[in-house]
């Protein structure tokens, strides 16, 4: 699990069958302090309703994201489990 702060949203006309009526975001991973980035953005499926500037929990354990949506040969590695209050 990470923290992460949800820098925008994907749009794909085309999916894999799984990720149909999942919104997916764009999350910069973000380091100990909360506030610096670390690495990459990563794309999330989200079911959550986070939006930008968002902190979120997102984790990229392959078999919880699978059960959660629902599909054992899914391509998602990433979903956000969390919103800040």
């Amino acid at each position: 699990m990470l923290t992460g702060r949800v820098i925008g949203h994907a749009t794909s006309t085309v999916k894999h069958p799984s990720m149909e009526g999942w919104k997916l975001l764009v999350v910069q991973p973000l380091m100990a302090d909360g506030r610096s980035p670390d690495g990459e953005p990563v794309l999330a499926v989200d079911r959550l309703g986070a939006g930008r500037r968002d902190k979120v929990i997102i984790s990229s354990d392959g078999k919880s994201t699978r059960e959660l949506i629902g599909h054992m040969a899914t391509p998602v590695r990433w979903a956000v489990i969390g919103v800040e209050d």
